[in-house]
């Protein structure tokens, strides 16, 4: 059973994930499944292990690549079921990391099971059951964006409400290109991309810097 576990999250091999970790993922995933039955977490339709341990955990933990290990904090917009905060978060307490992940979601229902979570696997979190946007003079390491809010809107967020934070990580989509490129038309980004390991047509962008063009 360890060896098929092992081999499940096989796409993760090039990341410094422990079988601590993969044992932590699969917890989660059962709880996730279990919770569905109350409350829409994720779509019914994606409601399967298999599939939310592609589509969902292997997709947010391929991230950890880009995550600030040199700060206290991190900070992920719209959390709903965790992910990718709750995947981080499992990934840096297997990594022996003093590093609290804070978990914005406004849903009353999807921020206590974000607690549950946390409280079951020990994770090291801060559930904020608030509306972001009305939030300001945030201070953070990395700020990470996953089917959130389209980039624009997140872009005018971090550029207004963020006092401080090192890189903003997006996870794009096959249609992410042309966003991305209208985007620059308005801003200025400093930023490197990457491939995702999970959909040939997606790819991760890690922002290092935000400016506004006059």
């Amino acid at each position: 059973m360890e060896q098929e576990i092992k081999n499940s999250y096989s796409k993760l091999s090039s990341l410094n994930v422990s079988r601590e970790t993969f044992l932590d993922f699969e917890k989660y995933i059962s709880m996730i499944l279990e919770k569905n039955k109350e409350i829409n977490l994720i779509s019914q339709k994606s409601a399967e292990k298999d599939i939310i341990l592609d589509r969902h955990v292997i997709d947010s933990a391929q991230v950890i690549d880009f995550v600030d290990l040199n700060v206290n904090t991190t900070t992920d917009l719209g959390s709903g079921s965790g992910m990718p905060g709750i995947i981080i978060a499992i990934i840096l307490k297997n990594l022996k990391k003093d590093i609290k992940v804070q978990l914005y979601e406004k849903s009353y229902h999807k921020s206590c099971f974000l607690r549950e979570v946390s409280k079951k696997l020990k994770l090291k979190t801060e559930i904020f059951q608030k509306n972001i946007f009305e939030i300001k003079n945030i201070e953070t390491g990395t700020i990470m964006s996953r089917a959130f809010k389209p980039m624009p809107v997140v872009l005018d967020l971090v550029y207004e409400n963020f006092l401080s934070y090192k890189n903003l990580i997006f996870f794009m989509g096959k249609s992410g290109k042309k966003v991305f490129e209208n985007s620059l038309e308005e801003w200025d980004l400093e930023y490197t991309e990457k491939k995702s390991i999970t959909n040939e047509n997606s790819y991760l962008l890690n922002i290092n810097k935000i400016k506004k063009k006059n």
